[in-house]
């Protein structure tokens, strides 16, 4: 007799709220020993911390036929999927968390919050003169989901938003215009995917095409910008930048970034807000509905 498919889930079913009752479900906690059935497994939701996932353990799945993050970025688990599962994203889980952690770096970094901290800490009354976000061209490197989001939430700051991706459409350019838009824009936000082809892509000659006074911001991975070029250029004192995330990652002791001037960083928490939980469970929640039902997952990924 043929049974339910089982499902894989880092935490109780009963966080998700309301799961089809076609499959059954098994769980562990991160870090804890997989389920002893996992030769019966067929779609696997790994936890979300990436320390918390064990690579080999696909391989020991003969049934998996889907792989669901809760990532919005893969290259940490595209790798290990075995040839012919399906590997789901976490499209949708953190563009609000992501996108208001993009504001927040950009207004500290302009408006000199670091600074204004640090001076509080000495007991400084520090008064200065900020740039504001108001009147700036914003450049989106990466105008996809979360690009959007970011987008929705710079609108209300009165600036003017340049939206690039990797290929052109309507309204936004490609990729190869960069060279072209970097002397024009005053802030540029990298949330583009990392691949091989965007690895290092803020390099050297990249950030020399940015103009006086321009920040960066990095809320995607840490390798798409050069570590190195970034380091030089933050001496140079031409540019600034914030980044939530680093490369390495996380940022070892003594690591040049940590005492690079005009550098404001916080420690990858793009999506470690109270809002990505409950956007995790109804994308995982709609995911179940559909795998249930025999319906396409949203969130494919291409695999190579």
């Amino acid at each position: 007799m043929s049974r339910e498919p089982l499902v894989w889930l880092p935490h109780e079913p009963s966080e998700l709220g309301e799961v089809p009752r076609a499959l059954r479900y098994v769980w562990s906690a991160p870090g804890a020993a997989p389920p002893d059935d996992l030769d019966e497994v067929e779609l696997v939701v790994p936890p979300y911390a990436f320390g918390d996932v064990d690579p080999a353990v696909f391989g020991r799945m003969p049934r998996l036929r889907v792989v669901q993050s809760l990532t919005a970025g893969v290259e940490h688990l595209e790798p290990h999927v075995p040839d012919g599962v399906l590997l789901c994203n976490g499209g949708g889980i953190h563009d609000a968390s992501t996108a208001e952690l993009a504001i927040t770096l950009i207004l500290g970094s302009l408006r000199g919050i670091p600074e204004f901290v640090r001076a509080q800490d000495r007991g400084e009354w520090a008064w200065e003169w900020r740039p504001a976000l108001a009147d700036k061209r914003v450049l989106i490197l990466g105008h996809g989901r979360i690009g959007a989001a970011i987008e929705a939430r710079l609108t209300p700051f009165e600036c003017e938003v340049v939206r690039v991706a990797r290929t052109a459409r309507e309204g936004v350019h490609a990729v190869g215009d960069m060279p072209r838009l970097l002397p024009e824009v005053d802030v540029v936000v990298v949330i583009i995917p990392l691949t091989p082809a965007t690895r290092h892509l803020v390099d050297a000659g990249f950030l020399a095409a940015m103009k006086d006074g321009a920040l960066l911001v990095n809320v995607a991975r840490g390798a798409i910008v050069d570590t190195d070029a970034l380091v030089a250029a933050l001496h140079e004192g031409r540019i600034r930048a914030a980044l939530d995330v680093t490369d390495p990652e996380p940022l070892p002791a003594g690591h040049p970034l940590w005492t690079a001037p005009h550098l404001l960083l916080s420690p990858h928490t793009g999506g470690s807000s109270s809002a990505m939980w409950p956007r995790a469970h109804r994308l995982v929640r709609e995911q179940l509905a559909r795998f249930a039902a025999g319906e396409p997952l949203a969130n494919q990924m291409p695999r190579a």
